[in-house]
């Protein structure tokens, strides 16, 4: 009844990569991976069918195949029968890789401006790379000939092939989870563009670009590069490159540190000789030399300012008191008592009345005569 059911299915095409590929006793067995997905496909093709395959498929080949389910009853198992099977083109793969890298690069992906800085001495460098490998050596010892105390949490993993994608993503999440982990190098010695076609599968791209670490990507490859230097933090050229920029040198740090001490020494020295040659010209200048000189000038000042005032007030005294004097001389000439002096009189009625003529007043009339100096009482008798 299986059998049955499964000879209803259709055919297909899948796409994948052969993670194995062995000649049984009249068949060829395949196993086809999920470039993406950690699944994997059973496949048996008829030998003259993958002899006749050009250019030839060998594991880890690319390859579309158009396959039919098939049931073996005595194993109970599922396999799937290959009709036709054919490489995919080293043209067609490219082609793919740029319409993949226009799709991310539409989503921003690769933008600048999402890019994280890396840090000027990391607490704990992650180290993804293959198992031994020259780059991962490259990587420590020149970060460590740089900054003797630099920390790496290694993770050695598969570079190509069949599981490398899903290593290669297991290694950046785990190192990503790890809080003293700054910065995390993806690394690779370079290889064949095939060998490096698990650094532009889309599911590893996207672990590195969700990735909260900064990420470095060494692989090395200067032609025809993987889509991860684009989507990377930093892309660098070589493991040795990459070694360079996680680190600082230590060398050339503390010869800077030297230069900006010596910098700093010579800012201040020359700011302090500035100031002791204003300090000593405020020193020279009389006022600061003998304080006592502008208490003494004030004083001069002072008792000029005083001898003027007194001046002027004396002056002012005298000429309004000769303006005074003449003023009493006029009054007096002018006053009936200056007239009673140069010798006239004065001549009132009892009553008071001044006498101006003779015949106003009568015989018997008491007069009264008032002199410069004292008055008599007369009386007219004629």
């Amino acid at each position: 009844m299986i059998g049955d059911y499964i000879a209803r299915l259709g055919i297909i095409w899948v796409e994948g990569q052969l993670s194995e590929v062995s000649a049984g006793r009249g068949l060829t067995y395949l196993s086809l991976r999920d470039v993406e997905a950690d699944a994997v496909l059973k496949l048996h093709a008829a030998p003259g069918l993958i002899d006749a395959v050009a250019p030839k498929i060998e594991q880890g080949s690319r390859v579309i195949a158009q396959v039919k389910a098939d049931w073996w009853p005595r194993r109970g198992t599922l396999q799937f029968k290959v009709l036709q099977i054919r490489a995919v083109g080293l043209g067609e793969l490219m082609a793919r890789l740029e319409a993949l890298k226009a799709t991310l690069a539409a989503e921003g992906l690769f933008a600048a401006e999402r890019k994280k800085p890396l840090p000027f001495l990391p607490r704990r460098v992650g180290l993804v790379c293959g198992q031994n490998s020259d780059a991962m050596h490259d990587v420590i010892q020149n970060a460590k000939r740089r900054w003797p105390d630099v920390i790496f949490e290694v993770r050695e993993v598969a570079v190509q092939g069949v599981t490398a994608v899903r290593q290669v993503s297991e290694a950046i999440r785990e190192l990503d989870a790890i809080d003293d982990i700054d910065v995390i190098v993806v690394t690779r010695g370079g290889g064949s563009f095939e060998d490096l076609l698990p650094f532009s599968d889309e599911s590893l791209l996207r672990v590195v670009a969700n990735a909260l670490t900064p990420i470095v990507a060494a692989i090395g490859h200067e032609e025809d590069r993987p889509i991860i230097d684009y989507v990377a933090d930093y892309r660098a050229s070589t493991p040795t490159d990459a070694a360079r920029r996680i680190v600082p040198d230590v060398e050339q740090e503390i010869a800077a540190l030297s230069t900006a001490r010596a910098t700093m020494r010579q800012i201040v020295e020359r700011a302090l000789t500035y100031r002791q040659q204003q300090l000593s010209l405020l020193r020279s200048r009389p006022a600061l030399a003998n304080p006592s000189v502008l208490i003494d000038q004030r004083l001069v000042e002072n008792h000029a300012l005083r001898t003027a005032l007194s001046t002027r007030i004396s002056n002012k005294i005298t000429l309004e008191a000769a303006h005074l004097r003449g003023a009493q001389s006029t009054l007096r000439a002018l006053s009936p008592q200056g007239t009673l002096e140069r010798g006239f009189a004065i001549v009132r009625t009892h009553d008071g009345q001044i006498v101006k003529a003779a015949e106003t007043v009568d015989l018997g009339d008491e007069l009264n005569i008032r002199f410069a100096v004292g008055d008599i009482e007369v009386k007219r008798s004629s």
